[in-house]
């Protein structure tokens, strides 16, 4: 009689213990399924930030430049933006907008009346913020995904996410292959 109650203790113990690990982890990769909403909450601030730059830059080079495809390609980068709606929308218009603003960056070299605009200026200094802005939130962002993926994959995690319902999260911001390789001289 003493030994089943022993085992019938140590049995709804070891039940007490499987509820208390479940509950922590499941809200343990709730507060992580969080923190990726408000890392993107910054990341998708600072997208918009540049975004709201982009009219300001096509008023400050208008007059200067004679080549109407760059406003074409920074008006349709700024409408995928505001089209966009998930957050994966969201990234793909982001590179759009980003080689948008890459190409107006390199075309105004060749004017120098534009390289020597006081606003101009001023407006690639608060372009170069809000792009090294973007950059620190975008790993922050990465980073809270890659631990609640981790979390996911690992013991107990794998468990408490496959019974709760809870799913990897794929929306990594992704390097541009191009940058990788070296320009040729």
């Amino acid at each position: 009689m003493r030994t089943g109650t022993i085992i019938a203790a140590l049995g709804g113990l070891a039940l007490v213990l499987a509820g208390v690990t479940f509950v922590r982890t499941r809200e343990s990769l709730i507060e992580e399924r969080t923190s990726i909403s408000t890392q993107w909450a910054d990341v998708d601030l600072g997208i918009q930030r540049r975004a709201d730059l982009i009219p300001i830059l096509i008023e400050s080079i208008r007059s200067e430049l004679r080549e109407p495809e760059i406003f074409q390609s920074l008006g349709q980068a700024r409408d995928a933006m505001a089209r966009s709606h998930t957050p994966q929308e969201r990234l793909d218009a982001n590179s759009k907008v980003s080689v948008a603003i890459a190409q107006v960056v390199a075309i105004i070299s060749k004017y120098p009346n534009l390289k020597a605009n006081e606003k101009l200026i001023r407006l690639r200094r608060e372009l170069e913020v809000t792009e090294n802005g973007i950059l620190q939130a975008r790993r922050r962002y990465n980073d809270a995904v890659m631990s609640y993926n981790v979390h996911l994959a690992l013991f107990p995690g794998n468990i408490v996410s496959s019974l709760a319902g809870l799913e990897r999260d794929n929306a990594y911001f992704m390097t541009d292959p191009g940058p990788r390789s070296t320009p040729k001289v």
